[in-house]
């Protein structure tokens, strides 16, 4: 049994997106079975400690059990300390396994300090796509959000995902008609992420289309083990992964403003794959396939 951490950047806000609200995901990884029908995961979800301190758990998570960290970056720019930023990039190093994810324009934007996943990810004002034609709106609904922000869908729905290059194994799903994982909660404004050019261990593995621009948008970078590191996943944005996503009914914070959909509800299969991705992760994420 492996232990995973589900860990927020914020302290904790009822009003935001609290790891209470990534409940549904901690409970599916929990549900994870290994060939022998044992749990094959230990899952631990907890907030950061108070913003003005290092975090207790991260600033020295190499020194820790765990053998995998789920980050999700939901601060506004504050939410990691140089020493938890240091912490993170050495469990890394020692061959722990990261899921890291963001949202949309500067949100998470502390992550950017993460040894080599934190250049995956591209925001407003800080760490830009190197593609200057990407920094433009491009969900016109919410118009209090700038770039990046593809718009994949309403909450609550599913969007269609396809595989770049060779089907990475986070990727396979033999259950769907062609192999391969194909549907995945929508948002209305995603995040930006990229593969860094300068390490060969990172490529982009999964894409989606905006429904605003049809343009395609990048949705998850992986990174092979290597000797810099064990294997990791950036991606697009947490929202993924969210209870809100997954079923609308669990609540969103107040600010969220746009409406949700029913597409998932409506359309079991796209759950079904977004769990096969998540499963997937998981287990690649120990050193499996």
């Amino acid at each position: 049994m492996q232990n995973i951490l589900l860990q927020t950047t914020i302290e904790g806000d009822s009003d935001d997106w609290h790891i209470g609200r990534f409940h549904l995901l901690k409970a599916f990884l929990e549900s994870i079975r290994d060939e022998h029908g044992e749990p094959a995961f230990r899952v631990t979800a907890r907030n950061r400690g108070p913003v003005e301190h290092d975090d207790a758990v991260l600033s020295r998570l190499d020194e820790s059990d765990y053998g995998q960290l789920w980050l999700f970056a939901v601060d506004t720019g504050n939410g990691l300390t140089s020493e938890d930023c240091a912490g993170i990039s050495r469990f890394r190093r020692n061959g722990g396994g990261l899921l890291v994810t963001r949202d949309h324009m500067d949100l998470g934007s502390s992550i950017c300090s993460l040894a080599g996943v934190g250049a995956a990810h591209h925001f407003h004002s800080r760490n830009l796509d190197p593609d200057t034609s990407r920094h433009c709106v491009d969900d016109t609904i919410t118009t209090d959000i700038s770039w990046p922000n593809y718009h994949s869908g309403a909450n609550g729905d599913y969007q269609k995902v396809e595989a770049v290059g060779e089907v990475h194994a986070v990727l396979h799903d033999p259950e769907s008609a062609g192999g391969v994982v194909a549907f995945l909660p929508s948002h209305p404004h995603e995040g930006a992420v990229g593969a860094p050019p300068d390490d060969p261990t990172a490529r982009v593995i999964l894409k989606g289309r905006s429904l605003s621009t049809q343009r395609d948008f990048n949705i998850a970078v992986a990174f092979e083990q290597s000797e810099s590191g064990g294997r990791a996943i950036a991606q697009s944005t947490f929202h993924h992964f969210a209870d809100y996503n997954w079923d609308p009914s669990t609540g969103c914070p107040s600010f969220v403003s746009e409406a949700p959909g029913d597409g998932l509800r409506q359309f079991p299969e796209a759950l079904r794959a977004t769990k096969r991705y998540v499963r997937n992760v998981a287990q690649w994420l120990t050193g499996g396939t």
